[in-house]
């Protein structure tokens, strides 16, 4: 039980991830490597000015804003010199690995002895229930304070979500939505796509480097290369939540890229569980992305074969 609600919290944490990578790749079609860079960039921002004494949600809205420049530095790459997106997100990545070892000053740092966000909900659990309090859920003993966890970053989770729903809905949200479906059409109403296209992939990385924020003062750590693979596992998750949630309604289509998250991370989880090698985790991974992009059209095949044979059966 304690390995399903930490690898739950994990997939909340990283459903961060997961909407920064639904912005970029299903807003606005653009395919951004930058994700990998972002996201270290977020945790080494967070975890050096925690060290450094500063309060841990400053240190997070400082992570967020540095993401935002990552991810912007991208877009201007890409609309003012005209650069394939995919080699602009590799430009800035590949520089931010420089500027996130500047930033941490070492390849590695430890947050154990920090106070952090979790640091406080922890301290808020054990001034409720007590330090060592325990609650028996199904019949499975559970640490008071990892439910805490658990339902603190559910709800954190679900302002996002609301508030992700909501400026979609807004005339700047619907705007970028335009821009990733059909940019002439958008341009001929006299909308700058270029600027939103900045300010949509800057928000995209924005969410990463949050989530890298919030995973490092998680784990205890910040690390120059725990941003690798993030690209993949926030797509895998973004695809696996429409296959589950098949709506493409925004609110939706938020909704799922969460529950791929965190089904994603329980998956992984489980396969680690059963005995699997942690070297071979980026192979599993892999597969569970390959697996995700075939499913939704496997789905739909065997939905026209089923129309079909009800047709003849009828006719």
């Amino acid at each position: 039980m304690s390995l399903l609600i930490g690898s739950t919290t994990i997939g909340l944490i990283l459903a961060l991830l997961a909407l920064g990578i639904f912005i970029s790749f299903r807003i606005f079609s653009f395919p951004d490597i930058t994700a990998e860079g972002s996201f270290t960039f977020g945790a080494a921002t967070a975890s050096s000015l925690i060290v450094a004494g500063v309060n841990p949600l400053i240190a997070c809205v400082c992570a967020f804003i540095a993401g935002m420049i990552a991810g912007a530095s991208t877009g201007i790459i890409h609309t003012r010199f005209n650069i394939n997106p995919l080699l602009a997100g590799i430009l800035v990545m590949t520089a931010l690995y420089s500027v996130n070892l500047h930033i941490m000053g070492k390849s590695n740092i430890p947050l154990l002895s920090e106070t952090t966000v979790f640091t406080w909900i922890e301290n808020l659990s054990a001034t409720i229930f007590g330090p060592d309090d325990k609650m028996m859920i199904i019949g499975w003993e559970v640490a008071t304070k990892d439910l805490c966890l658990l339902f603190l970053c559910f709800l954190g989770i679900l302002i996002f979500c609301i508030i992700m729903w909501w400026f979609f809905k807004t005339n700047l949200g619907t705007a970028m939505r335009a821009t990733g479906d059909n940019s002439q059409m958008i341009r001929a109403l006299g909308v700058n796509t270029k600027r939103l296209i900045i300010a949509g992939i800057a928000l995209s990385n924005g969410f990463i480097a949050l989530a890298g924020a919030m995973l490092a003062q998680y784990q205890g750590f910040a690390d120059v290369q725990m941003g690798l693979g993030m690209m993949v596992w926030g797509l895998a998750s973004v695809i696996i939540g429409e296959a589950i949630i098949n709506d493409n309604s925004i609110g939706f289509v938020i909704a799922g890229a969460v529950v791929g998250s965190v089904l994603f991370r329980l998956l992984v989880a489980i396969a680690l569980r059963w005995g699997l090698n942690p070297n071979d985790l980026k192979i599993i991974t892999a597969f569970f992305v390959f697996i995700a992009l075939i499913l939704p059209g496997i789905m739909k095949n065997r939905k026209k074969l089923t129309f079909k044979r009800k047709a003849n059966a009828v006719n």
